[in-house]
């Protein structure tokens, strides 16, 4: 078979077969651990909050984008067929011609009934347009990494949350267990009072004290029960669990470790307006190719044939096109002006972005010694109320102490436990939300 016709169909067939491109199996079904740790925590969430699902599909789209406009740098190759029967003399003389039907019998004006069947292959090529074209691909590239380091932006305040709510659920724990210890203290106290009042060595008014006492602690301790759930319920919707078990390893606390170099110029937060700045530097040369000329090349081949003359014949045409516009009503000037505005806004916002993010770092940091120091006065706070309780415990005991001393002091040792907690989980959030600050990863082992 020596058709040229059927050679190139067969070949832009198999040009028009698309491999479909190689894609990672998507994160679903994962089973969340019957026991959490932070560094699991984090890990999970961001694998599969819908957060971080959101930003890797606009990854996605920003791969597709850039795709499109590398397409615009290659040639256009197109296959097109048609069949049509005409007697206009203009287009049936056409026909003649081109089957190679031709002959001095052929009345010009009245040729008569034709028909052709045509299949045709073209190319198309621009080989120069000002540089428009590779400016807009150097633009969706740079568009693809902002949007890659906004991807870093979410992670990074998504691990911190994730830490921040961990923490919290490890504090309202202790505020329980405090609340529940304080209640224990209540009612073991009340005993005492009952056993003295029926012994006729403590007053009504007292044991009604230690009642009414009770009843508050026991308020209190409801009330812890219910933030520790609140939390509970936030830290599944962090993860992306809509329901779900919360148990925390009480040995798996967060143990991270302060930056030792505080330095906010890392931030992904700056990579995305970096990327942004280039983006808009490329929009600008874009903008500008619109005042050069542009230049193509085509080529195309067609194979005619007829049935009613039974005429065969093929044809080919090549060329280059050169367009260039004298006037425009000042279009490629307002865009060039355009585009330069917003690179301007682009630069004047990185620079408003990065002084923003220095003061955060220097908040976070003041926050961080803030806790660090309280911290250290809570722990010498419990170690006092711990002693004053017992050696009050026990006189209340012995009848030298009244009721509402020894509430008062059981008060305070609640508030002392309830303060030491509180200073731990804030000591740790602050170390957390440094290294956010700071533009590093929650934990080594996870990628934010």
């Amino acid at each position: 078979m020596n058709n040229p016709l059927f050679f190139m169909t067969a070949f832009l067939l198999l040009l028009t077969i698309t491999v479909p491109a190689r894609a990672d199996d998507p994160l679903s079904g994962q089973k969340a651990p019957a026991v959490w740790t932070a560094g699991e925590a984090v890990a999970f969430a961001l694998r599969n909050s819908p957060d971080s699902l959101i930003a890797e599909q606009r990854i996605a789209s920003a791969r597709a984008v850039t795709a499109g406009a590398r397409s615009m740098l290659s040639p256009e190759i197109g296959l097109s067929s048609e069949y049509s029967q005409t007697d206009n003399p203009m287009y049936s003389f056409g026909n003649i011609l081109n089957q190679g039907k031709f002959n001095n019998s052929i009345d010009f004006n009245n040729p008569g009934r034709t028909d052709n069947l045509d299949f045709k292959i073209q190319a198309q090529y621009r080989f120069y347009n000002g540089g428009r074209d590779q400016a807009a691909l150097a633009a969706a590239q740079a568009g693809e990494g902002g949007t890659i380091a906004s991807l870093a932006v979410v992670r990074q305040q998504l691990g911190f949350e994730v830490v921040r709510l961990f923490l919290a659920i490890s504090q309202n724990q202790e505020t329980v267990a405090a609340r529940e210890s304080a209640v224990a203290a209540i009612k073991a106290s009340l005993a005492v009072a009952r056993a003295r009042y029926e012994a006729g060595t403590l007053l009504k008014a007292d044991l009604l004290t230690l009642e009414a006492q009770e009843a508050g602690s026991t308020e209190d301790l409801i009330q812890a029960r219910h933030s520790l759930e609140l939390t509970k319920r936030g830290f599944l919707n962090l993860l992306g669990l809509q329901t779900g078990k919360v148990v925390i390893d009480p040995h798996g606390t967060v143990d991270q470790e302060p930056p030792k170099k505080l330095d906010s110029t890392h931030r992904p937060e700056l990579q995305v307006l970096d990327k942004a700045i280039m983006a808009a530097e490329a929009q600008v040369r874009q903008a500008e190719g619109g005042r050069y000329p542009t230049m193509d090349g085509f080529a195309s081949y067609q194979a005619d044939t007829g049935s009613v003359l039974g005429g065969s014949g093929n044809s080919w045409m090549a060329g280059v096109r050169v367009n260039f516009s004298l006037f425009d009503g000042g279009r490629t000037a307002s865009g060039i002006a355009l585009a330069s505005s917003k690179l301007s806004e682009m630069k004047e916002q990185r620079a408003k972005t990065e002084l923003a993010l220095n003061l955060d770092l220097q908040q976070a940091d003041l926050e961080y010694r803030q806790a660090d120091q309280r911290l250290l006065v809570t722990e010498k706070m419990v170690a006092t109320a711990q002693e004053s309780a017992r050696l009050s415990r026990i006189r209340f005991q012995e009848g030298v102490v009244l009721s509402s001393e020894l509430i008062d002091v059981e008060k305070r040792l609640t508030d002392a436990l309830v303060r030491q907690s509180a200073a731990r989980a804030m000591r740790q959030t602050a170390i957390a939300n440094l290294r956010r600050a700071v533009g590093i990863p929650q934990f080594e082992t996870t990628t934010e």
